[in-house]
């Protein structure tokens, strides 16, 4: 997905008449495709999604094909568009998840995968900030998908999901964090999306948790005021609520 940036912010136009939609499918598609956005005339952004699901005890065969469309799917879109970016100072939006914090013991090739898309979107954003380029990350939840359904057609049974996700809302608030990452003037790093409080209470709970884990019986531990002070820090930056 590749939206064609506006250089007055202000002429503002309907989200889908600024996108534009590209499935590549493998390597070999990118060559053509970028000449032929070229020729278009450049577009300034890329989303990089992907969807693959891991099991328990999953097999080699699908574990690599994981990691093929999480982590090499995100990398080969981001390597093909990059020089177009840049040229335009665009945006890169990665897709990841909030199994990207949290880890569970059914899905540890899709976790591993999406942990590495936080990764690429931290490295990718320093890489390229001097270059006027924004890299960001959209970190959904549980919405209403085909990925459990998807997985089962590959012969995977993951562990305690079905494939009926109607329970779940639909994903129009992710579309909507995709947007704002793509089109407001001071885009967050993080776009945490998630369908009840609950959610977002376990992944922010989860990273609370890797602090501490961090930080306990190292040679440089830090006491209760000093993790305070840093978290204080860290909030006189942040955006206030979402309304």
């Amino acid at each position: 997905m590749n939206p064609r940036m506006k250089p007055e912010p202000a002429a503002v136009e309907p989200a889908e008449d600024r996108l534009r939609v590209l499935v590549i499918d493998d390597e070999r598609d990118h060559a053509e495709t970028v000449a032929e956005i070229l020729e278009d005339g450049g577009y300034a952004c890329a989303v990089a999604t992907s969807g693959k699901e891991g099991a328990r005890r999953i097999q080699s065969e699908e574990f690599d094909l994981v990691m093929a469309v999480n982590v090499y799917g995100p990398y080969r879109v981001t390597k093909a568009f990059e020089p177009l970016i840049v040229a335009e100072k665009g945006r890169i939006t990665n897709i990841s998840s909030i199994s990207g914090i949290l880890a569970s013991a059914d899905v540890s090739a899709y976790s591993m995968s999406k942990h590495a898309v936080e990764a690429f979107t931290d490295s990718l954003a320093q890489e390229l900030a001097e270059r006027g380029v924004t890299v960001n990350v959209i970190e959904p939840g549980n919405y209403n998908s085909e990925i459990v359904k998807n997985a089962m057609k590959r012969g995977v049974e993951p562990r305690g999901f079905s494939a009926d996700r109607s329970m779940y809302k639909e994903p129009d608030e992710v579309a909507e964090a995709v947007e704002k990452a793509l089109f407001e003037p001071n885009p967050k790093r993080r776009y945490m999306i998630v369908p009840n409080q609950h959610e977002a209470e376990l992944t922010i709970r989860k990273q609370i948790e890797q602090l501490v884990q961090l930080n306990e019986g190292q040679l440089y531990t830090y006491d209760r005021d000093a993790l305070i002070k840093m978290l204080d820090e860290g909030l006189s930056r942040s955006r206030p609520r979402t309304p």
